[in-house]
């Protein structure tokens, strides 16, 4: 090989990886910006939609609901769509109650793939990312008005329920306005943040769960 074709070569190359590397820079920013934000919140308040995709069964399931969340470890999820559906985390013990999928009982639970009582999946994305990831830009989107960067993460932790994910992290106040996760039976879990306030004034009552009436408790505890 000449040496002019070899420097040519060099050259070609040199934007790419420039280019690379220059994206994995500002996804690593985009995220540490995020994480730097949502460890000053103590409390949230939001709604959302959910998308579940199963191509095993080729099914898709939508959801809509309200998230209450206590740092640490107090969480409420009351679904509106389906109605009556709850996750609830009282900071000791975790409560899942579907009777739109399994009515007549509620499991109780006290461990999740976080580590702790309440599936913080805010946690498992913002909760020392630069070891828990490789991450790579994805350029620029609007999520319902809001213009956020996304981030492309591949977890280097084995103990996450996932085996990629996406985030969109407003421009702005670097709140994650969308979230997107591939399981391993490559079921699509994609949630939207419609609304969202944090360090709002929530209700302590709202992390209470009380069985109801009837209703069956499988404890896995």
């Amino acid at each position: 090989m000449s040496l002019r074709l070899a420097l040519a070569l060099v050259l070609l190359a040199a934007p790419a990886a420039y280019s690379q590397q220059r994206g994995a820079t500002s996804a690593q920013a985009t995220v540490e910006r995020a994480a730097r934000v949502y460890a000053k919140i103590r409390t949230l308040r939001a709604t959302f939609s959910q998308t579940i995709t199963n191509p095993l069964t080729r099914s898709t399931a939508t959801s809509r609901g309200e998230i209450l969340q206590r740092v640490p470890g107090e969480l409420s999820v009351r679904f509106t769509e389906p109605a009556g559906d709850r996750i609830v985390s009282d900071g000791k013990a975790l409560w899942v109650y579907l009777p739109s999928s399994t009515p007549g009982q509620v499991i109780k639970t006290h461990s999740d793939p976080g580590g702790g009582p309440a599936p913080d999946i805010v946690s498992w994305f913002l909760n020392d990312p630069t070891r828990r990831y490789a991450m790579a830009d994805g350029g620029a989107a609007v999520v319902d008005g809001h213009a956020t960067r996304v981030v492309h993460l591949v977890p280097r932790d084995s103990t996450l329920p996932f085996t990629k994910a996406t985030v969109w992290v407003d421009d702005d106040d670097a709140l994650l306005r969308q979230v997107e996760t591939t399981d391993f039976n490559g079921v699509v879990r994609r949630i939207t943040i419609l609304t969202l306030v944090p360090n709002a004034a929530v209700d302590p009552r709202a992390f209470e769960f009380r069985v109801p009436k009837g209703v069956r408790v499988v404890d896995h505890m």
